[in-house]
């Protein structure tokens, strides 16, 4: 099972905390994270490509006995950029320290971290995007050169003391990439982008997680969880674990595809991953204002939620299945929405209006 980063700046945590489909992770995902993530690259599931890059890059450098090349893993929540960087610290049989961009606000906090790191030893920044201007120029040192400037005293009697670090690789990860400067980003020697994973990726996950929380689950029960995860792991664990509770309530504990189904249209998850925000969006778009367009602000409205919230937790899906689209004009469905509803449009495809931007 893979997972990723505790916090993301992608959806408003006050919307996500109670979303069942968001990839952002909770108590509760973090201390089942710890139990279930793998612990080397034989183990992680999916990232073929970034997987296969990341362990030439720790051989090599196990072999030239050195520390490993600064890594920036980005992509979105939930798809496993801390998995990773723990990887990399066990598959270099070194200590990995943990941190994130909005804990480090002065360059003073960055100093004391950086001082204290042993010969070796990984160092994971969480969301790199967030942290503090004065932090990022000290990084630049650090990363090239293993030493920093530390600044005594203020104004014309401020002395620089040159402080030297021992070797050590910087593993940060970032759901923004476009926000880091590119002196940053040029000084990481190897940069992997996570994708979204696909359904039989998912279900590998699935089945491992299964194994580990001692489930019994059949092959069509995963595939069922992994249609509805959003192609991503932390998803898929959670939609799990409640999966598992209706099973252990209703169904003797045994999952079936059939229990799934049930189990997440319980929990209001649909076969596309949507849920009751989703829906409620399109279902405003389409019976409301005819499929759009339609401001933000006054979809928001028809939703009854905070604009931010439709804009950064409920779009990016949508946006992503192909059931909403963003125009100049407003939010546009497209066809695809009104046939996932089960809704017909007031007009026909091809027609003048809406639908005609679609084609057809």
């Amino acid at each position: 099972m893979n997972w990723d980063d505790t916090s993301s700046e992608t959806e408003a945590p006050d919307a996500t905390a109670e979303r069942l489909v968001g990839a952002s992770a909770d108590g509760e995902d973090q201390a089942v994270e710890a139990a279930l993530r793998p612990k080397s690259l034989g183990e992680f599931v999916g990232q073929e490509r970034v997987r296969e890059q990341l362990d030439l890059v720790l051989k090599a450098a196990l072999a030239r006995g050195a520390t490993a090349d600064h890594v920036l893993l980005s992509g979105a929540p939930g798809l496993g950029k801390t998995t990773l960087s723990m990887i990399i610290a066990a598959e270099m049989n070194a200590p990995i320290r943990i941190t994130s961009g909005p804990a480090i606000q002065h360059a003073g906090d960055l100093a004391a971290i950086l001082s204290s790191l042993q010969e070796g030893e990984v160092l994971f920044l969480d969301e790199i995007h967030r942290m503090s201007r004065p932090a990022e120029e000290m990084l630049y040192m650090a990363m090239e050169d293993f030493r920093v400037d530390v600044i005594v005293g203020k104004g014309p009697g401020a002395t620089a003391i040159p402080l030297e670090l021992p070797p050590f690789t910087l593993v940060g990860a970032t759901t923004r990439a476009g926000l880091l400067p590119p002196p940053l980003r040029d000084r990481f020697g190897f940069t992997g982008h996570m994708e979204f994973y696909e359904s039989a990726e998912l279900e590998r996950v699935i089945h491992r997680s299964a194994q580990l929380l001692d489930l019994e689950i059949d092959a069509d029960a995963a595939a069922e969880i992994a249609g509805r995860s959003r192609g991503t792991p932390r998803i898929a664990n959670r939609l799990l674990r409640r999966v598992r509770d209706y099973a252990q309530v209703k169904a003797d504990g045994y999952i079936t595809r059939e229990v799934a189904a049930v189990a997440l249209g319980v929990y209001e998850v649909d076969a596309r991953g949507l849920d009751r925000l989703d829906r409620a969006v399109l279902q405003a778009l389409l019976k409301l204002f005819g499929g759009g367009p339609v401001g933000l602000s006054t979809l928001a409205v028809a939703v009854g939620e905070e604009r931010e919230t439709v804009e950064e937790v409920a779009e990016p899906f949508l946006v992503r299945e192909g059931l909403l689209a963003r125009t100049p004009r407003g939010r546009v469905a497209t066809p695809a929405a009104w046939t996932h509803l089960g809704l017909v449009p007031p007009y026909p495809q091809g027609a003048s209006g809406q639908a005609g931007l679609f084609g057809a």
